[in-house]
């Protein structure tokens, strides 16, 4: 069951949004445009059966503030509303929050099971979910430790534990994560990957179960050659822990919902492609990706994945968010076709590189 549609009504900078969510989809736009509101809106969702306060949820802070924040600046109303449709069920779940003179939004009502109270839909199976935040922590000397950890963490801190609890799990036969892994453990297919962002790199890490904490490195495979001794994270710069939590979350099973905001952070044009064939590969293993990004290269490799027949076209949305008067956001989309191109490309859709090089062209 994955998420077909998101439907807000005074949500933040949105007086009305409704959004296509395909398998795989990317929102894309300038800095403060609406794209991280749509993250905070789907987490808000996912969480809205354990809280039935608009503000924090399973004790992740949203980052919402208060109601007033969160409601939309010029609306007539005190009503915030996020509407999610998913494939299979011909009845969205509907939330309706309301403003109260404490500054919360509480919720109101929700359907298919609408009430005039307070009646969060406890029934609803919302799935697996895995965030992985922008802000998440770069190499540390060390990591926090939790064997009970369910998931990466707030900021991923937890990601190396998740890691360590899942490693000799197998990816199904035939997943397409697993192309050209002798090994469907989770842990062999995070190597291969890691190796596509970092050629020869090996990620080594030691559990500290009296001290609650994991020591990590990585190591580096050398042709003819045994592999490297053991750097620590510190030693080989922030992308390869930055994309830790990344590659974790497109490693995740079947069913579950990944959020991914700036997968991009820290690594070079080619990490960044690859990582975007992860993605379109985790979404076809029934992984729901969405991934908020300011990256062309990641982009184009979806792009590529497109052409090359790895993937669908309407198993892939581009969303592109802009704010023109400064208050409302709107968002356009471009479709694709199977050649991998849009249909169009909208002022500021990944153009900067065409005014560079317009300008480099141009006669002194």
């Amino acid at each position: 069951m994955t998420i077909e549609r998101i439907v807000l009504k005074n949500f933040k900078c949105f007086e009305a949004l409704d959004l296509r969510i395909a398998p795989l989809t990317l929102l894309c736009g300038l800095n403060g445009m609406g794209k991280s509101t749509v993250i905070q809106a789907l987490l808000a969702w996912h969480w809205s059966g354990q809280e039935n306060r608009l503000r924090v949820g399973g004790g992740l802070d949203l980052g919402l503030g208060s109601g007033r924040d969160v409601l939309y600046d010029e609306s007539s109303s005190d009503t915030v509303e996020i509407q999610i449709e998913r494939s299979g069920v011909s009845t969205p779940l509907k939330y309706r929050y309301t403003l109260k003179e404490d500054g919360d939004l509480v919720l109101q009502g929700s359907s298919p099971t609408a009430t005039d109270a307070p009646s969060p839909d406890r029934g609803v199976d919302r799935g697996e979910l895995i965030y992985v935040n922008a802000e998440r922590i770069g190499p540390r000397p060390t990591h926090p430790h939790s064997r009970l950890a369910l998931s990466i963490g707030e900021r991923g801190e937890y990601t190396l534990s998740y890691i360590n609890r899942h490693a000799s799990d197998l990816l199904p036969v035939a997943d397409p994560r697993c192309e050209g892994v002798s090994s469907r453990t989770v842990r062999e297919t995070l190597t291969r990957w890691l190796q596509e962002v970092s050629p020869g790199a090996r990620l080594q890490f030691d559990i500290r179960d009296d001290a609650d904490t994991v020591i990590a490195g990585f190591t580096f495979d050398r042709e003819g050659d045994v592999h490297s001794r053991r750097y620590r994270t510190t030693n080989v710069g922030f992308g390869l822990s930055y994309v830790l939590p990344v590659l974790v979350g497109l490693l995740t099973p079947k069913g579950t919902l990944c959020l991914v905001e700036n997968p991009e952070a820290h690594l070079h044009p080619r990490g960044q492609a690859q990582l975007a064939e992860l993605a379109v590969r985790a979404s076809l293993a029934g992984v729901q990706v969405i991934v908020e990004t300011h990256s062309d290269h990641f982009m184009d490799g979806v792009r590529v994945a497109v052409r090359e027949g790895l993937t669908a076209p309407t198993d892939v949305a581009f969303h592109y968010f802009q704010r023109p008067d400064g208050k409302k956001s709107i968002v356009e989309t471009p479709t694709i076709d199977e050649d991998g191109r849009l249909s169009h490309w909208p002022a500021g859709f990944f153009d900067q590189h065409d005014h560079a090089l317009s300008r480099l062209l141009r006669p002194q």
